[in-house]
């Protein structure tokens, strides 16, 4: 498309007075043309009136042309007027900007999340490419970790991305200790038998960084669909929960099955991505194992078979047995199908969104 330069043109004035020279008409005889004051067409001429539609019409019906030559030979001029003028063209780069952001990323979430600053798009590009480690908008950021996810056979989402960036980030500024694979070992197979209520949840982060292991808890992001992830930064595993179901047995399940990705070795350069489907791909076996881990530290060697009516005396009975909050085993009965998700077991259910909160 050709773009009009302003060296190149003069406004719309000059095309016609150009017109009336030609013909020999003066601005009076064309005034009178148009039935119109011989003003009008000296501010036309002068480029102090802009044409409109229905001038562009009167002056196409007097010279055998069409309104929107006219409209174009003004509209070329002034247009390229703009993009010569600096203040002009820093404006329409701010609007390009604000538009590239935020096709690509979540701005006004990450902005209300405190990640990026709320209204200066120069600043939120930078904090773009800080948070998503990349050197430019265009550079599509490459993420190392294994997701718990309900919607895990597609592609991570632009807010699921924003989730996990917000974790690293706030990792990244957590300190802990030297990593022990046989101090987290014993820590997260021995939890289960810990966790008995909310407040248990409170102390964990500091539990984790004695192991060398940073735990974050950021709140899930509207439709992002993510229960926790595990990944490695600068030399230390990192564990992000959502606290996405909220009740205690959910988020502490989640909980144990990213410890057993870090402890299976699970967590590494490639990206991992937990699969619900045995089906869905070669990731398959690695959720297995790391549920299966999970379970066992919950479970041992697994529940007793379950009578035909579950009751709540029987619960009881098997999570005292098993040294385990009652929700552990409500949880996992829910999970084999032998408990209703709907089940009067779990009214009243203790969540863990405060404490959650409490690790900030």
């Amino acid at each position: 498309m050709h773009e009009f330069r302003v060296e190149d043109i003069a406004h719309a004035g000059e095309h016609l007075l150009g017109e009336l020279n030609s013909r020999g008409w003066s601005q009076a005889e064309f005034a009178g043309i148009l039935g119109r004051p011989v003003q009008f067409v000296s501010e036309i001429i002068n480029g102090k009136k802009e044409i409109t539609r229905e001038s562009a019409a009167q002056i196409g019906a007097a010279f055998g042309t069409s309104p929107e030559y006219w409209l174009q030979l003004q509209d070329g001029y002034y247009l390229a007027q703009q993009r010569s003028d600096s203040e002009s063209a820093a404006r329409l780069e701010s609007v390009r900007r604000r538009a590239s952001l935020r096709a690509n990323f979540p701005i006004s979430l990450l902005a209300q999340r405190g990640l990026v600053h709320p209204t200066d798009p120069q600043r939120q590009e930078q904090d773009i490419l800080r948070l998503y480690k990349i050197s430019s908008l265009d550079e599509r950021p490459e993420f190392a970790l294994a997701a718990r996810r309900s919607n895990a056979t597609e592609p991570m989402t632009q807010l699921q991305e924003a989730w996990f960036v917000s974790v690293r980030d706030k990792a990244e500024r957590q300190s802990a200790g030297v990593y022990s694979e046989t101090s987290f070992r014993e820590l997260a197979s021995n939890l289960p038998q810990r966790i008995k209520s909310p407040r248990d949840f409170e102390s964990l982060p500091i539990q984790f960084a004695g192991a060398g292991v940073k735990l974050v808890h950021i709140d899930t992001f509207p439709t992002s669909k993510l229960d926790g992830c595990a990944f490695v930064v600068d030399g230390a595993p990192v564990i992000g929960l959502t606290g996405r179901g909220k009740r205690l047995d959910k988020v502490f399940f989640t909980l144990l099955h990213e410890a057993a990705h870090v402890l299976l070795g699970h967590v590494g350069s490639a990206p991992i991505v937990d699969e619900t489907d045995a089906d869905n791909g070669p990731e398959t076996n690695v959720e297995d194992a790391a549920n299966s881990l999970a379970a066992r530290w919950s479970f041992g060697d697994g529940l007793p078979a379950a009578p035909a009516r579950i009751g709540e005396a029987w619960v009881d009975s098997v999570a005292d047995s098993l040294d385990v909050h009652p929700l552990m085993v409500i949880g996992h009965l829910q999970h084999k199908g032998l408990l209703n998700w709907r089940t009067s077991l779990v009214r009243g259910a203790p969540t863990v969104t405060d404490a959650l909160r409490a690790w900030n």
